[in-house]
């Protein structure tokens, strides 16, 4: 059969990419490329708030995308399984870009007393990574759930739209997946 432009268009991820990495034919890869760069753009440039850093990252992200392509199970979407990547690796930025800022801090810093606004930003720190650690325990789709609904704060309904099940099936995910997050946080940290 031949792959005409709008036949091409047609295909669903999982198609396309059963057919790059049989063939690792640009035009596929371009499908890929095509539908997800703005995706991830807009993602990178709405955690990391720098367009120039979003730029790097989404280059980056779509590099690992393609190079793990053959990692990617369809045990969710595709869709899902981009958002988790690129949320990660913005995420990871981040905290070496944190690491970074305190390693060249001013050493009279860490003389003076701390005022209670960093003591408040030194926990929210240790919470954020606590939550970083218990997340990563989640499969994609639960963190990926959790995350689109309270870090994105997208409505259940955008939500449902996007992975393409019921609301009251992402109702049920989302509770699912924060109880698992109480049991990783009983068992990880006993406070």
């Amino acid at each position: 059969m031949l792959e005409t432009p709008n036949r091409l268009k047609q295909l669903s991820d999982e198609e396309v990419i059963v057919r790059y990495l049989d063939s690792q034919k640009r035009v596929y890869f371009n499908i890929l490329y095509d539908r997800y760069s703005n995706k991830i753009f807009a993602k990178c440039i709405s955690i990391l708030k720098d367009e120039t850093k979003a730029v790097d990252a989404s280059q980056e992200i779509i590099i690992k995308l393609v190079t793990n392509l053959s990692k990617f199970g369809g045990n969710s979407k595709f869709s899902t399984w981009v958002y988790s990547i690129t949320y990660n690796y913005c995420i990871d930025i981040l905290r070496k870009t944190k690491k970074e800022q305190l390693l060249f801090k001013d050493e009279s810093a860490f003389n003076e007393n701390i005022p209670e606004d960093e003591d408040d930003v030194f926990l929210t720190e240790i919470m954020f990574d606590r939550l970083k650690i218990l997340i990563d325990k989640l499969d994609e789709t639960e963190r990926a759930l959790l995350l689109m609904k309270y870090q994105d704060d997208m409505m259940i309904k955008e939500i449902s739209s996007i992975m393409q099940i019921t609301e009251s099936a992402i109702k049920m995910r989302l509770k699912r997946a924060k109880d698992k997050l109480k049991k990783f946080y009983s068992a990880t940290f006993d406070d």
